[in-house]
């Protein structure tokens, strides 16, 4: 049988860490930052983790990792 396939986007956006969880980084901050207050883009800096609910997609899109 052939290998699944890692989904291009997950790789690029995601990285799973040692411990099982999963780490992504925040939105809202490429574009149109001009309307956005100062603390808005600050506390946007920086990285977060997957939610529980979105694990099982997660899963699915990186098999292997």
């Amino acid at each position: 049988m052939p290998k699944m396939k890692t989904k291009s986007s997950a790789k690029k956006r995601l990285k799973v860490l040692g411990n099982g969880g999963v780490k992504r980084s925040m939105a809202f901050k490429r574009h149109i930052l001009t309307k956005k207050t100062t603390k808005t883009k600050r506390q946007l800096r920086g990285t977060a983790m997957v939610d529980s609910t979105n694990m099982a997609s997660v899963r699915k899109m990186m098999p292997y990792a």
